[in-house]
């Protein structure tokens, strides 16, 4: 999975199509992330002795990754990434540019 904890991403399918945000958690097993304000899902909460009242939580839940498209440094626009070699060390590039990701 080529995109991490802390890059900017686009979604470009489904019903949040189109909206940015920063990736907040990645599950490199299940190939999905979270990103923020994207794919928010309401959690309702059950009456406590704590809580008497309850609550309804908004929470993020996981996108796939093939739902969401790196944002190229250099040109801001979506890309594909990546990993080519440079001075004995694997990093990551956009295709679009050929912008080395941090």
């Amino acid at each position: 999975m080529l995109i991490k904890k802390g890059d900017k991403v686009i979604v470009i399918t489904g019903e949040d199509k189109g909206k940015t945000g920063i990736v907040q958690r990645a599950y490199p097993k299940l190939e999905k992330v979270v990103v923020e304000g994207v794919n928010i899902r309401k959690k309702h909460k059950k009456p406590t002795q704590q809580n008497p009242e309850g609550s309804i939580l908004e929470v993020y839940a996981p996108i796939h990754v093939s739902n969401v498209a790196l944002i190229d440094p250099k040109t801001k626009k979506p890309t594909r990434v990546g990993m080519k070699e440079v001075k004995g060390k694997k990093v990551r590039y956009a295709k679009k540019s050929g912008e080395v990701i941090k």
